[in-house]
């Protein structure tokens, strides 16, 4: 009887202690699943905070983008044509100059008198040239009556043939001494900024480009200048099509997120297409008259080809990259999450046009949080669940009617 009471006592404390383990795991359970349920937003949590904007309809514009370098339009490299020594230079280094504007002097006294001697040789063989005139017009009434012989009268007229050929020689030696003369005042031939001396004055300079030497001054055109760029060979065609287009123009951006530095027109498309990169240069012209280019400057492209008047915009943050492609968090109506797939046609800044996957007044979320699921309920951050979402679509219609087009069209 004692053992039966014994064993009876056993088994009442272990049910009790198997019973109340038991209760403990159950209430674990539910905690744990009643967290995760908070956590993934769902109907059995409380509803997720996130940020979203409106997919809106705005102009804007079908582009190409390159990397460009400015290129002076004209570029002289200024060298001496006479050799001497270098008086004295008349400008600055940098200064803007302007076409015929006087920049060297080169010491001009050889050429001075050679210039001289040449205008002596040529009055005294004028001098000669009269006379033997004189003697051929006095010698031809003569030569009528029979008081010379033909062949005096002959000698008369072969002389001045002669001497009038001796003062075109001459005239000829004049000219070229005063060339040689002139060549010692350097003028600009062209209009633009000088970059740095290779020589000062008191230096002697040789004359040609084939002494060696660098040229004295380099001059660069920077108003107006251009811009080389290269695109690929398949977007030429495309670029051929618009390029006599009125909305066509070309956009140089010095920052590539900053603002437009200048406007351009296509001036140039080269006749070949480089086989090595399969690439082709095109350059195009710009005023430059504020000098916001500089020569030799790496630049931003912007080709834009035309302005697409409805065009669905969101912002880049509510882009996302899938394995199939890029996607969009997209609230519905209810304010639940769903993945929705996208055609991105291009993006200018931070805006994405999108061309298939979403319609004006979606609601997209452009701050993903990390317990973010699809199927998730969510609340738009500063608006009152659906009532947001409404309030979004209203915004993205009026975008597209055109009574409200919001943001800034780029290009």
């Amino acid at each position: 009887m004692k053992r039966f009471l014994m064993a009876a006592v056993f088994i009442a404390v272990g049910a009790g202690v198997y019973g109340g383990w038991w209760w403990w795991q159950q209430q674990g359970s539910g905690a744990n699943a009643a967290v995760g349920k908070g956590a993934r937003g769902t109907k059995g949590g409380e509803a997720l905070v996130v940020k979203a904007a409106a997919a809106i309809v705005k102009p804007m514009p079908v582009l190409i983008e390159a990397v460009g370098t400015v290129e002076p339009e004209n570029s002289v490299q200024i060298r001496a044509q006479v050799s001497g020594v270098l008086q004295s230079v008349l400008f600055k280094e940098g200064d803007k100059v302007q076409a015929g504007q006087l920049l060297f002097e080169i010491d001009p006294r050889t050429f001075q008198a050679s210039y001289n001697q040449a205008q002596a040789q040529l009055a005294r063989d004028q001098a000669q040239l009269e006379n033997a005139r004189v003697q051929r017009d006095r010698l031809e009434p003569l030569l009528k009556r029979e008081f010379i012989t033909q062949q005096e009268f002959d000698v008369a007229v072969t002389s001045t043939k002669s001497l009038e050929a001796t003062v075109a020689a001459d005239r000829a030696l004049l000219e070229q001494a005063r060339i040689q003369l002139e060549f010692t005042r350097i003028r600009a031939p062209i209009a633009g900024r000088t970059g740095a001396l290779s020589v000062k004055p008191g230096n002697l300079v040789a004359a040609g480009a084939g002494s060696g030497g660098a040229p004295l001054v380099t001059i660069n055109s920077t108003a107006p200048i251009l811009v080389s760029f290269s695109i690929p060979e398949r977007q030429l065609e495309e670029i051929r099509r618009y390029q006599n287009e009125k909305d066509m123009r070309i956009e140089i951006l010095p920052d590539r997120s900053g603002p437009t530095a200048a406007e351009g027109k296509l001036v140039f498309i080269d006749n070949t297409i480089t086989p090595q990169t399969g690439t082709v240069v095109l350059k195009t012209r710009v005023q430059n008259r504020s000098e916001v280019l500089w020569p030799g400057q790496f630049t931003n492209v912007r080709i834009v080809l035309k302005i697409e008047p409805e065009a669905v915009v969101v912002p880049e943050a509510a882009v996302q990259p899938g394995q199939e492609g890029p996607f969009v968090y997209l609230i519905n109506q209810e304010g639940q999450v769903q993945v929705q797939p996208v055609r991105v046609a291009r993006q200018i800044g931070g805006e994405v046009v999108i061309t298939e996957g979403i319609k004006p007044g979606d609601q997209v979320i452009t701050e993903i949080p990390q317990a973010l699921q699809p199927g998730a309920t969510v609340r738009v951050a500063g608006a009152a669940g659906r009532g947001g979402a409404e309030k979004g679509n209203e915004k993205g219609k009026k975008g597209k009617s055109g009574n409200k087009v919001e943001g800034k069209t780029e290009g």
